[in-house]
């Protein structure tokens, strides 16, 4: 996972939280009027562009540059129409190849190589050690989708065309049917996962990013900022069954959700593990909403 790019209502705050809340670090400056933000030693893995939508407006996978055309190829014998990016457009990323394509789920996907390195030394003050990207690329995104038909076809793209490999899936029934599909491309246990829920439409088509650090502490005080911070807490702390992610879920000025966390299973092949989950977490992952007023501004004193 290269990079996303995401259109909010309010970047000022949007730029707020990522830098002040989730503790990322400014990016290059490749597009005017475009933030720019970093959790690694890339140039940037979030471009925030100013918008009606509060929603991605691309996403970017890194391929290595020997797979770059065999990718490129499958997608395009599918019947799938290909454009390639220009100048302006590999300026504008930072890369050194682009190609772009509608996917099922609606937005279009880039495949690029050779995202660049920003110079100098990284080290986010907020977050002691980092992020856990070399070999993985930034994180993860979960998109929603609006039927198990575009599912499907979903599915399709992503396994057969452009190389993903499922992880596992998870399914619960009741009033509704939810489905979520997860995918890897290396060690980690999912870079994309698709998720739907039979007879609701999609209010956005970003559910939510996954930035994953270095320590357990580190998701500690991140939920700290979070919850002094006023941020509200979609799902408090908790651990996942199929990936075990120790992590929290916190809500940005654009709705978009961040998950935060630590410790993630990883994959190494052959993976025996494609089954089924019932469950989204061992234990924890409740909603808890905003910090209560009653608490203060700072932290209560130690007992």
């Amino acid at each position: 996972m290269a990079y996303v790019g995401l259109e909010v209502s309010d970047r000022p705050a949007f730029d707020a939280f990522l830098g002040d809340i989730v503790g990322l670090v400014p990016g290059a400056s490749v597009s005017p009027g475009v933030s720019s933000w970093r959790n690694d030693e890339r140039i940037y893995r979030i471009q925030v562009s100013d918008g009606p939508a509060d929603d991605v407006t691309f996403i970017g996978i890194e391929l290595e540059p020997a797979e770059f055309s065999r990718v490129v190829d499958r997608i395009e014998a599918s019947g799938l129409e290909v454009t390639q990016g220009s100048q302006e457009d590999l300026a504008a990323r930072g890369v050194s190849r682009l190609v772009r394509v509608t996917a099922p789920w609606g937005g279009p996907l880039e495949l690029v190589t050779g995202l660049e390195a920003a110079p100098g030394h990284w080290m986010p003050p907020l977050v002691p050690g980092g992020f856990l990207t070399a070999g993985r690329g930034f994180g993860h995104i979960v998109l929603v989708v609006r039927d198990e038909n575009e599912l499907q076809a979903a599915h399709h793209f992503l396994v057969d065309l452009v190389g993903f490999r499922q992880s596992d899936w998870f399914e619960a029934k009741g009033e509704f049917t939810a489905i979520a599909r997860f995918y890897h491309c290396n060690p980690r246990h999912h870079s994309i996962a698709l998720a739907c829920v039979s007879g609701i439409g999609r209010e956005r088509m970003l559910n939510h990013i996954m930035l994953e650090t270095v320590s357990e502490e580190n998701v500690g005080t991140a939920f700290d900022r979070a919850w002094l911070g006023g941020v509200e807490i979609a799902n408090g702390l908790g651990r996942h069954d199929n990936d075990r992610m120790f992590s929290f879920y916190m809500v940005s000025p654009a709705g978009i959700n961040i998950e935060f966390g630590y410790g993630a299973r990883e994959v190494s092949e052959p993976w025996n593990e494609d089954r089924c989950y019932d469950r989204q977490s061992v234990w924890g992952h409740l909603p808890l909403g905003r910090r209560p007023a009653a608490i203060g501004a700072s932290r209560p004193p130690e007992a």
